[in-house]
């Protein structure tokens, strides 16, 4: 019995410890320096400003942010085709690394004007 203890508690303490290293080195990451967050809120102006002109979406409900080039976008859309257009308008500013859709579907909303 203790020997099925023993070989519980150190598989538990091994994928404890696992995990607990995993999320320290998760939050490790180091602070933007000054620079680059000039060049991401410059990015993120520039991806804010492809979506307001491109008529094919509604872009107010669409949030942008930046991280070292990443673009992450958030907020809703109200179709499929706006979310994929919205990513590539976003893909194709100069400068952005790579797009993380966050963005959330609603349905039936007033979609093809971004005034």
């Amino acid at each position: 019995m203790m020997i099925h203890i023993k070989k519980y508690l150190s598989v538990g303490f091994g994928v404890g410890g696992c995990l607990a290293l995993l999320a320290a080195l998760g939050c490790a990451t180091t602070p933007r320096t000054s620079e680059e967050r000039a060049v991401d809120a410059d990015i993120a102006g520039r991806v804010e400003a492809a979506l307001g002109t491109d008529s094919r979406i509604y872009a107010r409900h669409v949030d942008v942010n930046v991280d070292r080039g990443v673009v992450h976008l958030g907020g809703y859309v109200w179709s499929d085709s706006e979310l994929q257009f919205a990513k590539a308008d976003a893909a194709a500013v100069p400068g952005v690394l790579g797009v993380s859709d966050e963005m959330e579907l609603m349905r039936g909303g007033v979609s093809g004007t971004s005034r």
